[in-house]
C-alpha cells in the first residue's frame, strides 16, 4: 500500500505544471544535509533565490551612487514602490490604484481604522472573530478606547458554537443582521491564523454593507494563499503582510487595499505623511498636504528599498505562476494532505473540510508539544501554536505531493 501511495504522489507531481517553481527557492537543510520538509510558509515563506541578486543590485547602487540612486539606480528608488503595485494588485484581485505596498501590517491596519472606523453614539461597535491574531485584537481594542468607548461594550466577538472549532458562515451573517445597526466596522481575518478557516469575504461584505457597516479584512493568511477578488467583492479596505505566503522576507514590507470608491474621499480623516502627497509638488516641501488619489494617498514615508527588492523577486514568480493556477494546485495538494492524515487515523483536523473554507493550511489538534518536537528533530518544519495545535501548510509554489507523502510517513512514525 505504501508503494502505491508513493507512486500516486509521483504521478501527481509528474502532472503538476507548477512543479519547477520549487527550484527557485532556498530550502533549509536537515541535519543529514538533505532538503528539509518545509510546511511553515504560513509563518515565513522561503527565500526566492533571486533575492540575493535583487537586493545585491540595490546594495551595489547604494555603494556606487549613494543619494543619486534615488534617480539613477538601475531601478530608481524614488518610484521603487510602483514596481510592486501591479503584481501585488494581481495577487489580491484589485486595481493598481487600489493597491499600495508600504509599512508593516499593524501600522497599515491602524492607518485604515483612522479613516474607516468613525464611531458615533449610535454606531460604534466593531465585529471581530474571537481568537483573531492578537495584534489585530490589540489594534482594534486600542482604536475603540482611543475614541472614548469601552471595548467590553463595543467589541462583538464571533464565537463558534459549543464543541465546534470554527465559525459557521450563517452565524456570522446572523450576527451582522442582528447587530448591524450599532456596528461601525466589521474587521475579520481573511483566513484565521489558528484554525485555518477561510471566511466568505463576499457574503460577509454584502451583509455588512446592507446594514450600513464598513467592512475590512486582515488578509495576512489569505494573500498569496487564496484567489482573492477584493475589488469585485466590494471590500472597503484590506491589509496584509508579505512575509508569509508572499515570501517577502522576515519583517517584510506589507500591503494595503482601499476600494476605488474611496479613492478621492479626501475628506476622510487620515494620518498624513509626505509620501502620500502630490508627486509633482512633493519636493517643493510646501506646508499644505495635497493628498494623492487612491491607495497611495495613505502612504507616510519613502519606501524601504531593500525589503521591496526582496518582495519584488517573489512577486515576479507569482506573476509567472498566477494565482488561479496556484489555487488549483493548492486544492489538490491540501486534499492529498487531508487524505493522508485520515489514513493515519487518530488525528483531529480542526480546519474545515470544505475546500472553499480553507487555504493550504490544515491545523491538527494534538495533546502537547512533544509531537511537534519529534517532527522537528526529523527535519520537518511545522508550526506549533498554543495551546494544542500544529499547523501544516503545503504551499503550492514550492511544496510537492512527494513532500506530503514523506511528511505522512514521518508523522505516523512519530505517533507510534
Amino acid at each position: 500500500m505504501s508503494d502505491e501511495i508513493a507512486a500516486s504522489a509521483a504521478d501527481l507531481d509528474a502532472n503538476d505544471d507548477l512543479r519547477g517553481f520549487a527550484d527557485r527557492f532556498e530550502f533549509p537543510a536537515s541535519a543529514d544535509g538533505s532538503r528539509s520538509l518545509y510546511f511553515t510558509g504560513n509563518s515565513l515563506g522561503l527565500m526566492p533565490k533571486k533575492v540575493r541578486e535583487y537586493v545585491g543590485q540595490e546594495l551595489d547602487d547604494w555603494s556606487r551612487l549613494a543619494v543619486e540612486g534615488h534617480l539613477h539606480a538601475k531601478n530608481p528608488w524614488l518610484p521603487y514602490h510602483e514596481f510592486l503595485t501591479e503584481p501585488m494588485a494581481r495577487v489580491v484581485g484589485a486595481l493598481p490604484t487600489e493597491t499600495i505596498v508600504m509599512n508593516g501590517l499593524t501600522v497599515n491596519l491602524h492607518l485604515m481604522m483612522v479613516s474607516f472606523y468613525r464611531p458615533t453614539a449610535e454606531r460604534y461597535k466593531i465585529v471581530i472573530e474571537k481568537g483573531a491574531f492578537p495584534s489585530d485584537q490589540y489594534a482594534v481594542e486600542s482604536q475603540i478606547e482611543f475614541h472614548g468607548f469601552d471595548a467590553k461594550d463595543s467589541l462583538i466577538e464571533l464565537t463558534p458554537r459549543v464543541s465546534e472549532p470554527t465559525l459557521r458562515t450563517e452565524d456570522i451573517l446572523d450576527t451582522i443582521y442582528r447587530e448591524g445597526g450599532s456596528v461601525a466596522l466589521i474587521m475579520l481575518g481573511g483566513v484565521n491564523y489558528y484554525t485555518g478557516q477561510a471566511f466568505d469575504i463576499p457574503a460577509i461584505t454584502a451583509a455588512g454593507h446592507a446594514k450600513g457597516c464598513v467592512v475590512g479584512f486582515d488578509c495576512a493568511h489569505a494573500a498569496g494563499n487564496l484567489e482573492l477578488k477584493l475589488h469585485d467583492w466590494d471590500v472597503d479596505f484590506a491589509v496584509w503582510c508579505a512575509y508569509k505566503y508572499l515570501n517577502g522576507g522576515p519583517g517584510g514590507v506589507a500591503g494595503a487595499f482601499v476600494h476605488e470608491r474611496h479613492s478621492r474621499a479626501f475628506d476622510l480623516p487620515r494620518f498624513a505623511g509626505w509620501w502620500g502627497n502630490n508627486k509633482q509638488t512633493r519636493f517643493l516641501m510646501g506646508p499644505d498636504f495635497d493628498c494623492l488619489a487612491g491607495a497611495e494617498g495613505w502612504q507616510l514615508s519613502n519606501p524601504p528599498i531593500l525589503q521591496m527588492a526582496a518582495l519584488r523577486a517573489s512577486l515576479e514568480i507569482f506573476d509567472e505562476a498566477t494565482m488561479p493556477a496556484l489555487r488549483a494546485k493548492s486544492l489538490k495538494l491540501t486534499a492529498y494532505l487531508e487524505s493522508r492524515l485520515k489514513d493515519i487515523g487518530g488525528i483531529q483536523i480542526i480546519t474545515p473540510t470544505d475546500p472553499a473554507q480553507r487555504g493550504c493550511q490544515l491545523s491538527i489538534r494534538v495533546g502537547g508539544k512533544g509531537l511537534h518536537d519529534r517532527l522537528s528533530a526529523r527535519g520537518v518544519f511545522v508550526d506549533w501554536r498554543e495551546p494544542d495545535v500544529i499547523r501544516v501548510a503545503p504551499v503550492p509554489l514550492y511544496n510537492s505531493f512527494e513532500d506530503v507523502h514523506r511528511f505522512a510517513i514521518i508523522l505516523k512514525e512519530c505517533l507510534t
